[in-house]
């Protein structure tokens, strides 16, 4: 009886961050068009300072458009107001704030860790329950390893573990490297913003990307037969 050939695993979805947010009215009004331009499959709110009752307000503004168009919002860091923002879940940093997190989270919502600096860090995370890894995002200092080391670390942890995993891309290029890598989601950023054209016209570019770096998996993996 011949082999099966493995399963093909699913392509990645988009995952946008959002610029650090003040007043969310002006992404309010964005976000509608620019969800029904790609694939994404959850939203990371990242709010600038302020006190519980201000983080609350604007993420409950968010929640709505995003979860419309049938995405998850997640607070960057906020984890202890997001079921009373109506947020979908948070993302943390570090094992510390994801022990911290897991129990007004767990099993109700969504937690994602990054912060994992070591393969020993990432493990650590999975095997307690986090629902994501996150490799590549900038550090405290704005560092982050190379696209090659975020490469490899994807391709490690999508071999050998369930949890989804993220790859953390500021770039186009970075997208379609981390999707053919085999991350589950990508995660974009300020370039989304930050493209002259609109961001609506860059995520649309982006998902292509991803698009791009998935069907090369998938090439290589007939050609090698895993």
């Amino acid at each position: 009886m011949a082999n099966k050939p493995p399963p093909q695993r699913p392509a990645p979805r988009l995952y946008l961050a959002t610029p650090v947010v003040a007043d969310p009215a002006q992404l309010v009004a964005e976000l509608p068009a620019l969800l029904a331009a790609a694939d994404v499959a959850a939203v990371l709110l990242r709010l600038s300072p302020g006190d519980e009752r201000s983080i609350i307000q604007r993420a409950k503004a968010l929640a709505p458009p995003v979860q419309a168009a049938g995405a998850a919002l997640l607070i960057d860091g906020h984890f202890a107001q997001t079921a009373r923002a109506g947020a979908d879940g948070a993302n943390v940093y570090g094992i510390a704030a994801m022990q911290e997190a897991m129990p007004s989270l767990k099993p109700d919502r969504i937690l994602g860790v990054g912060g994992l600096v070591t393969r020993h860090d990432a493990m650590v995370a999975g095997e307690a329950g986090a629902d994501y890894v996150l490799f590549g995002e900038p550090d405290a200092n704005g560092e982050r390893p190379s696209a090659d080391a975020i490469c490899e670390r994807l391709d490690w942890w999508a071999e050998l573990f369930e949890p989804p995993c993220v790859g953390f891309a500021t770039t186009v290029e970075e997208a379609q490297l981390f999707a053919a890598a085999g991350a589950d989601f990508v995660l974009l950023g300020d370039f989304i913003w930050q493209d002259s054209r609109g961001a609506k016209t860059a995520l649309i570019e982006a998902g292509k990307a991803v698009a791009r770096g998935f069907e090369k998996s998938v090439a290589q993996a007939a050609v090698t037969g895993e």
